[in-house]
């Protein structure tokens, strides 16, 4: 039996050749060989074990707000985290948040509940998952600030739960980069607080989101790790290349710090224009910018 077979016959739903520029917030990418949406932890582990057992590659697709997809698509299957991964639940000052739900909604579940902490986190378009795997961070707070634990599917296909100590949380990076476990579900520790007060905070966070970046272009959000020392967008600034356009990627006019796909961009010309950015900041500044956007596929 091949993949499409085992997947089919454990009533999985999947979607072959299916275009990665309709699940990235970059617009970009092509065809990925597969697409499942797996719905509880079993029908992640089948897909997995199918996977595995077919020498057929995987990747977990969250919000695909940080990932840039190669034009030529992703060999193998992409998973998507549906169902029970999307599910909030909230004991006392502790949530419990699945893997594929969306951030903003979790923000959005601690105001209903009065609980603070999670403020700074409020417009991050990514996934619960994809924010733990990258640390999210922004506006003085990170992911690792408030986890208490994170439930994962390990290498060996077991089921752990581990604490805050071991998650090796730092700036955009976790234990989940190097160990090859999938995030399942998350746990954080809030506190409470005054909802006036706390969606006071997310609204600020918000304006301030809107009125800084390109959110009305498709993006990745941030090109660039922060250099020691220096902001990535005011490096690049400095440079003189806000409004450099490659093909269809452009360095956005209000954040330089944000690459744009003005219509039709590709991952070719983000790449170009990122390598464009690297060696023009290195050249005039010394500085040396780290990639923090994520390139897969082919």
């Amino acid at each position: 039996m091949n993949i499409i077979d085992i997947i089919i016959d454990k009533g999985i739903s999947y979607i072959e050749n299916e275009p990665m520029s309709a699940h990235t917030t970059f617009k970009i990418g092509g065809a990925a060989d597969v697409l499942v949406t797996v719905r509880n932890i079993d029908e992640l582990k089948a897909t997995v074990d199918a996977c595995k057992d077919c020498g057929v590659p995987y990747m977990i697709l969250g919000n695909g707000s940080n990932l840039l997809v190669s034009d030529d698509g992703i060999e193998g299957a992409v998973i998507s985290l549906d169902g029970d991964f999307k599910e909030i639940t909230v004991d006392g000052t502790v949530i419990t948040a699945g893997a594929g739900a969306k951030l903003s909604r979790l923000c959005t579940v601690a105001l209903e509940n009065g609980l603070t902490g999670l403020e700074f986190a409020y417009g991050i378009p990514g996934t619960v998952g994809g924010a733990m795997y990258m640390n999210a961070g922004a506006y003085g707070g990170e992911m690792k600030d408030v986890a208490l634990s994170v439930t994962a599917l390990n290498s060996d296909g077991e089921i752990v739960e581990v604490p805050a100590a071991e998650l090796e949380m730092g700036y955009r990076t976790s234990v989940f980069k190097k160990n090859n476990s999938i995030i399942l579900f998350s746990k954080y520790k809030l506190n409470n607080g005054d909802k006036t007060a706390i969606k006071a905070q997310m609204d600020d966070v918000m304006n301030r989101r809107k009125t800084k970046q390109p959110l009305e272009y498709p993006s990745a959000g941030s090109v660039f790790k922060r250099p020691e020392g220096a902001f990535a967008g005011t490096l690049i600034e400095q440079c003189g290349l806000k409004g450099k356009t490659v093909g269809g990627a452009q360095v956005s006019e209000k954040h330089a710090g944000f690459i744009i796909n003005i219509g039709g961009a590709t991952c070719d010309d983000v790449m170009g224009l990122v390598a464009l950015i690297q060696e023009t900041v290195k050249r005039e500044t010394g500085f040396e910018l780290e990639r923090e956007i994520i390139r897969t596929g082919r």
